[in-house]
Order: C-alpha cells, then sequence, then structure tokens
C-alpha cells in the first residue's frame, strides 16, 4: 500500500458524475474500490439525479463527454450545463476535492467564471504531457517528472482563473493539467483509461479521419496502448490528495 494512503482510517465518500456510458470513471473508479470508499454515481445518461447536497461527499469526480459546458438541454436533455456548474461550486465553497476530466476540467473552469476554449490540436490517442516547474515543486504531482505518455481524446480545454496553476501541457494543447486551488483540479488528458474504456470511445466517435491530424492514432493503435503507468501515477496522486485532505478534515 502507498505510504500517502490512509483511507483504512477514514472510508470516504466518491461521487461520480458520468455524462455517457462510454466515458466512466476507469482508472478512478478502480482507485476508490481498491480502498473500499463509499462511491455513489449520476449516471445522467440513464435519468439519474445530480446529488441535492454535498455535505456527505468528500471528492466529487466529473468525468468527460461530447457535450460541451455550451450544450443547450434542447440538444441533450439529460445534460444540465447550468445546474451541474452550480453544483461543483457548492462543492468549491463547501471545500472538498473537486476533479473534473475532459468536460468535467471545463465545466470547473465555467463554474469559477472561466470561458472554456478551442484546443490548438484535437487529441485522441496516448501522447506525453510535460509538466512545468509548478508541478515539480508541487507535493502532489512531482513524483510525474518532467513528462509522462497519457491518454487524450479531446477538442477544447478549460479556462484559467486568475489563481489557477498550469501543471502540465502537451504540444496539441496548453492547458493539459491545472490546479484551480488546493483542491480543485481539471485534468484535460485521461489518465483514467484502460483498454476497455477506449474500445467503448471507438465505438462512439467517429476517427475516421485520423490520417490527417498528427495528434489522432489509428484505431489498431489505439487498442494496443499500455494505459498502466499513467494508471498508477494517477493512483498515486488520489492517494496524496485523499491524505492531504484528511489531515485537514
Amino acid at each position: 500500500m502507498n505510504a500517502y494512503f490512509q483511507s483504512k482510517d477514514k472510508n470516504m465518500h466518491i461521487h461520480f458524475i458520468i455524462h455517457e456510458h462510454f466515458e466512466a470513471p476507469g482508472a478512478y473508479e478502480a482507485w476508490a474500490k481498491t480502498y473500499c470508499h463509499t462511491i455513489t454515481y449520476s449516471r445522467l445518461y440513464q435519468g439519474e439525479r445530480l446529488p441535492e447536497s454535498v455535505e456527505n461527499i468528500d471528492f466529487l469526480i466529473v468525468m468527460g463527454g461530447p457535450q460541451s459546458p455550451d450544450t443547450p438541454l434542447e440538444q441533450c436533455p439529460h445534460f444540465d450545463t447550468k445546474k451541474e456548474q452550480k453544483i461543483i461550486k457548492k462543492a468549491i465553497d463547501a471545500g472538498k476535492v473537486v476533479i473534473g476530466v475532459c468536460l468535467g476540467a471545463q465545466l470547473i473552469g465555467e463554474a469559477l467564471g472561466g470561458r472554456h476554449e478551442r484546443s490548438p490540436e484535437r487529441e485522441i490517442g496516448k501522447f506525453p504531457i510535460t509538466f512545468t516547474e509548478q508541478a515539480r515543486t508541487h507535493s502532489l504531482f512531482h513524483h510525474f517528472g518532467t513528462s509522462l505518455e497519457v491518454g487524450h481524446w479531446h477538442s477544447d480545454m478549460p479556462s484559467l482563473t486568475c489563481d489557477a496553476r498550469i501543471i502540465a501541457y502537451s504540444k496539441g494543447c496548453p492547458r493539459q493539467i491545472i490546479a484551480y486551488s488546493d483542491w480543485v483540479f481539471g485534468f484535460q488528458c485521461h489518465m483514467e483509461f484502460t483498454p476497455e474504456l477506449v474500445a467503448l470511445l471507438i465505438e462512439n466517435d467517429d476517427i475516421s479521419d485520423a490520417a490527417h491530424h498528427q495528434f489522432i492514432d489509428e484505431r489498431d493503435v489505439l487498442v494496443n496502448h499500455n494505459y498502466e503507468e499513467m494508471n498508477q501515477k494517477l493512483h498515486e496522486f488520489l492517494d496524496k490528495l485523499a491524505s492531504a485532505y484528511q489531515s485537514k478534515h
């Protein structure tokens, strides 16, 4: 067991907001299950509701999806961007850990008053991200080293706020990981990917134009990537974050 991990002393409540079945929590969920945390879900694609209260939630993890923060209810009836941003802001104001992945990261930025933007490049596959000096001196991120190959599946990127710190970037996107505060993090990249999740994404997205983009892998390349190292790095980040959160609560 990782030396940073203290959750055996306190069971935590992890709540996932999931927009589509093919944007599942993957390695985030595996981490929570490994340490027997209480796990609850808002599977919006199944009609499940957002949590009415964040009082008993410790980690709110908001997953990705094909939507954008601007997607109207008329276009996607199970995605209420304004209501979701209110829950995110409520969790942030309550001092909870909030992690956003892809769309989730963009929603965090919006909830904090920013505006998401188009990424310079569409990225789908496994490509390296580079960690900034902010990351190399950050207690939660220094174990990532200077660079790491991670999963990608996006066209947009989250906004920056006055207090935000860029933790990592890639050649195709200048905002891969953002620390919005001590407890709030946006991951444009997908460190939760597993081969099973990638297979689901391939089934539900059109990547037929892969040959025309420098940062889109072909199907056979996507399914043969090894995602274990980035999963392990993510788990260590979550271990350290859980330990820090528990010491404050």
